[in-house]
C-alpha cells in the first residue's frame, strides 16, 4: 500500500510506501501522474520515502510497478530513493543503466536534501 502527494508547483511526486505494494496502488498513481504530466509537462522528479522497502503484494503488483517505470522513466528527470537499507544504497547504480531518469539514494532522514536535489536546487 502506498500513499502519495503531487507537489504541483515543484513538479515532484512524493511516494510513501506503508506496506507491500499493490496492483491498485499503481493504477491510482499512474492515473494521477499522467494527468499531471498532461497538464504541466514532465516531472522534475519522484521521491520514494520509506523507512525500508516493503516489497510487493504479489507478482501482479510487481508487473504493474515495472510497467509504471517503463511508461514514465523518460518523463521524469530524477528519482530519489529516501530509504534506509543496504539494497537501496546499490539500487541507483543498477537502475541508472535501465532508465533515463537520474536515480540517487538518500538516507531516510535526508528528505530535505533529496527534495533539493530532485527540484534541481
Amino acid at each position: 500500500m502506498i500513499s502519495y502527494e503531487i507537489l504541483v508547483e515543484q513538479g515532484i511526486v512524493i511516494i510513501m510506501p506503508a506496506g507491500p505494494l499493490e496492483h491498485k496502488d499503481f493504477e491510482y498513481l499512474t492515473k494521477d501522474v499522467d494527468e499531471h504530466i498532461e497538464k504541466a509537462g514532465d516531472l522534475n522528479g519522484i521521491i520514494i520515502h520509506a523507512k525500508s522497502f516493503p516489497g510487493w503484494e504479489n507478482l501482479g503488483a510487481f508487473i504493474h510497478h515495472i510497467r509504471f517505470i517503463k511508461d514514465h522513466h523518460r518523463k521524469i528527470k530524477r528519482v530519489a530513493a529516501v530509504i534506509d537499507g543496504t539494497l537501496t544504497t546499490i539500487m541507483p547504480k543498477l537502475v541508472n543503466h535501465f532508465v533515463s531518469a537520474e536515480v540517487r539514494h538518500f538516507d531516510y532522514d535526508e528528505m530535505d536534501a533529496a527534495r533539493s536535489w530532485v527540484s534541481g536546487k
